[in-house]
Formats: C-alpha cells, structure tokens, sequence
C-alpha cells in the first residue's frame, strides 16, 4: 500500500517546501514529513497537487510515458470560440513541437473560492472558460496553447489528475487516500485502498 496526499494549491505557491526568497510554499499547508510533489504546478497556477513518499507511484504518476491526462479550468481573455476550440482537439504546433489533440469544451465559471488576487474586471471585461485535458506535460503548456488560437489565460486551475479529482477541497486544503499499487509489471493507475480522510491545512 502507498500513501497519496491531494492537495488544493492555492494561486501563488510554489510546488516545493522551501524558497530562498521567501515565498509561499507547500510548507504552510502541509505537515507531513518525506512527501514530495508528483510533477508540479506552477507558482501563478492553483489546483490539484499530488504527493507521496513512495518515488515508484511519484513515477508512476508524474512520467509523461504512463500519460496521465489532466484537465484544468482556464478563464481566458475573451469569449472562446468554436474555430479555437476546434484547433486545440485537432493538436497546434508550439515553438517545442505539435501537441498532441486535446480535449477542449467550453463550461460554465466554475464553483471555485475568490483568488487572492481577482481578475479586473475593468482591465478583462469580457473572459470566458474552458476545460481542457491533455495527456502531455511541458513547461506552461496550456497557457501556451490558449493564447496560441487567440485567448490568453488569465487564472487557470488544475481539477484533475488522473483519476483524482479536486472534489471537497478547498485552497489550502488537503486529503490523504491509501491506495494498493500494482504490481511492477503493471502500469495502471494504482487502485484505492480505503475512503480518503479530509484534512485542513494547519492554523
């Protein structure tokens, strides 16, 4: 069995537990000693942020070869439309390369807390939002995409990994699920052992 620990990482946090320059860390939401994130999520990103001590499942879930798809929510500038939408399910090409299809579908504002810091309305009248799915893990990649078919993304936030989802978490908020891993030969995402516990962040 492994222990995985899902965590609603608020916007401007970076996805380690130190920082020289004395920035918001996973440190001030997190207590549990040995854990180390599973990929990462960007400092002006919020979202779903997975950790384990066990570094087989870290892999397991973190290697672009085992594909894991992610989805995020973007509020972009603008109102989406469908030619755009169309670009990102067909793959665009970046500086780095195509990318492969997404899956991309406009949705309502989701039922999220307010960000620290606000989107103006004044300076973004008009914004829209998407979800998007992709399979691939480059640097920025879906605020490169958006703004590639004309719609820069203004807040973006990670809603699933995989099979885990942000569901009852809060920013700030974290949750610990005990799954039973497969077998080396196996690659499959590892199955849940008993109900997740809900945790708070420290006061």
């Amino acid at each position: 069995m492994s222990n995985l620990y899902l965590l609603h990482k608020p916007f401007q946090v970076l996805s380690q537990f130190s920082d020289r320059e004395g920035r918001q860390t996973l440190a001030q939401y997190i207590d549990v000693k040995n854990i180390y994130p599973a990929g990462r999520l960007d400092y002006d990103s919020e979202g779903l942020l997975l950790l384990s001590d066990d570094g087989e499942l870290i892999h397991r879930i973190s290697h672009p070869r085992h594909k894991q798809p992610k989805t995020y929510w973007a509020q972009v500038e603008g109102q989406i439309d469908d030619a755009a939408l169309k670009a990102l399910r067909k793959g665009i090409t970046l500086k780095d390369g195509p990318t492969q299809p997404a899956k991309a579908r406009r949705i309502e504002p989701p039922i999220t807390a307010l960000r620290q810091s606000p989107i103006d309305p004044k300076r973004h009248p008009s914004t829209s939002w998407l979800a998007l799915t992709i399979s691939e893990g480059r640097n920025r990649q879906v605020r490169r995409m958006t703004a590639h078919v004309g719609f820069p993304t203004l807040r973006l936030i990670r809603a699933a990994v995989g099979p885990w989802t942000l569901e009852g978490l809060a920013p700030g908020e974290w949750r610990k699920e005990t799954l039973h891993t497969p077998r080396p030969a196996n690659t499959s995402s590892p199955q849940r052992g008993r109900p997740a516990t809900k945790r708070r962040k420290p006061s």
